[in-house]
């Protein structure tokens, strides 16, 4: 069996490690503050990832690092650039192959259709510039690199413009805000899918230097929220969208860079993930009921 290293102790980086470990690999979980761990085959290490030579000691004798470690949303464009830079450090030091977390906004807001993997990365975005950088330092490492790019999470404890926006009224019963058209399709990731993934492109025997697209469950705002106030038992809400000046005036300022995102449709075609790396998307039923595991 193989050693992977999990770089970032969120929610999806705490599932792959679990899969890792359940198909009886070794598995270090390693973060700044990993916290409790009740996982198989998994052992978790407090790492810094911007620390390349601290992070080499803990990667030695991988065969693959997964970088799924955050950096705070506001600092993106700042603090995303050493933590991408010690991990390829890092496997280019122990000759590990990289599997590195992304999301799509690197497209930006130019792009027609289904969003597929093969697109040109044209970011519109101070974020979606700052994931474009690190996908670009990636692919120039002299491992073989993967990029996984998922849309807005759905799944128990994912930090999303739902879970932070919509949920908590929701969950209250009181009427609900969104941004953007509640009526536009949008792609939405499951965490349990994003680690699936992951797991399955560590794996892949093509050629590397590419990316993979997380398979996603189109819904709009307004269905997402239907469904989850029915999962709860509530009554529908009261829905509407916010606008810039009660955003700005929120202090919703790194929403307003994003909202384009939910302004008109936004698909994904994950059908070379589905084929080559064999994994589908889970219901949204499924994972709306994950997202209010610790509510239902």
């Amino acid at each position: 069996m193989s050693l992977y290293v999990v770089v970032g102790a969120g929610p999806v980086g705490r599932e792959t490690a679990r899969l890792l470990g359940e198909e009886g690999h070794d598995v270090i979980l390693t973060s700044r503050s990993v916290g409790s761990n009740a996982l198989r085959n998994v052992r978790t290490v407090q790492a810094d990832a911007t620390d390349a030579s601290e992070l080499s000691r803990v990667c030695r004798g991988a065969d693959a690092i997964f970088m799924c470690a955050m950096a705070t949303y506001h600092r993106w464009p700042t603090d995303f650039f050493p933590i991408i830079d010690g991990t390829v450090r890092a496997a280019e030091t122990v000759g590990a192959k990289l599997i590195v977390l992304g999301n799509l906004y690197g497209y930006g807001k130019n792009t027609n259709g289904p969003l597929r993997s093969d697109m040109p990365l044209d970011p519109t975005s101070r974020k979606g510039t700052a994931r474009t950088i690190m996908w670009q330092r990636a692919a120039r490492a002299g491992v073989p690199a993967i990029e996984i790019r998922s849309s807005d999470y759905l799944g128990h404890g994912a930090i999303s413009y739902f879970s932070l926006v919509a949920l908590p009224s929701i969950i209250e019963g009181k009427p609900t805000a969104f941004i953007g058209d509640l009526d536009a399709t949008h792609a939405w990731s499951f965490t349990r899918d994003v680690a699936r993934t992951l797991a399955a492109a560590s794996f892949y025997t093509g050629e590397w230097g590419r990316a993979f697209h997380v398979p996603s469950q189109p819904a709009s705002p307004r269905e997402l929220i239907r469904k989850t106030t029915a999962m709860l038992g509530k009554e529908v809400p009261e829905m509407r969208s916010y606008s810039v000046p009660e955003m700005e005036a929120l202090g919703m300022h790194e929403l307003i860079e994003m909202s384009y995102l939910f302004e008109s449709p936004l698909l994904v075609d994950s059908s070379d993930s589905e084929a080559l790396l064999g994994v589908k998307a889970s219901s949204l039923e499924e994972m709306i009921a994950d997202t209010l595991r610790d509510h239902l």
